[in-house]
């Protein structure tokens, strides 16, 4: 009865692949590709002070007087608080470097503390100010530039009917040459890829910060799968 019932199983899953196997082949499977490329509206800056000094409270001190004069200069420019933000505040010891090593360990020579902050310019027309504003005031670690859309879905929408009319164009054209009769789509898979920031270091930077900055574009993208049913020749 056992060695029946694995025959049976065996038998099922041969007829399970074969069927399998008649589906895949008799439907067309492409992928579409859509993209949308737009000017960015919104500046992403990230920048950061780092002090030392001898004693933990003094590099504290000057960290969190060069931050609150980094806030002022964002307010006196008409940066939102709901566009600022402070984070990844940190306090470390120095270690000397080249005394000889002692049963404790190296010894502390000196503290290290810094804080960035994160600033959302809504105006591209003010990146330049804010970064003479900010350097100005204290900011000494400039950790880079994004330029990025704020609202993303008119376009993502627009990328997706763009790849979905790219699947469509490829099916026909298959099928066309294949002299297959296509019939309606059985299944669409997505992955949408949200608009990539343009990326600028402090390299990149020229020493008059107040200089015009080129934002360059974001693109949004969108790729879909499409099966299509091959309908049987008249």
């Amino acid at each position: 009865m056992q060695r029946t019932l694995k025959w049976a199983a065996a038998v099922w899953l041969l007829a399970a692949g074969a069927v399998w196997a008649q589906d895949a082949e008799r439907g067309v499977i492409v992928t579409g590709e859509g993209s949308v490329t737009l000017a960015p509206d919104t500046a992403t800056i990230t920048l950061g002070v780092t002090e030392r000094a001898p004693e933990a409270s003094e590099a504290m001190t000057a960290v969190t007087g060069a931050v609150a004069r980094i806030v002022a200069e964002l307010d006196s420019l008409g940066i939102a608080a709901r566009d600022r933000q402070t984070s990844r505040f940190y306090l470390r010891p120095v270690f000397g470097d080249q005394e000889p090593l002692r049963e404790s360990g190296p010894a502390v020579v000196a503290y290290e503390a810094g804080n960035s902050v994160t600033v959302q310019v809504r105006d591209l027309t003010q990146v330049g100010a804010v970064l003479d504003g900010v350097l100005s005031v204290g900011a000494n670690d400039f950790q880079g530039i994004a330029f990025e859309l704020r609202d993303d879905t008119a376009a993502l929408a627009e990328a997706r009917k763009r790849a979905v009319a790219d699947a469509m164009l490829r099916a026909e054209t298959l099928a066309d040459a294949a002299n297959l009769n296509l019939g309606p789509v059985v299944r669409i898979t997505e992955s949408s890829r949200g608009p990539r920031p343009a990326q600028m270091e402090m390299a990149q930077m020229r020493s008059d910060m107040g200089a015009a900055i080129e934002s360059g574009e974001v693109t949004v993208r969108s790729d879909v799968t499409m099966v299509f049913e091959i309908l049987p020749t008249q």
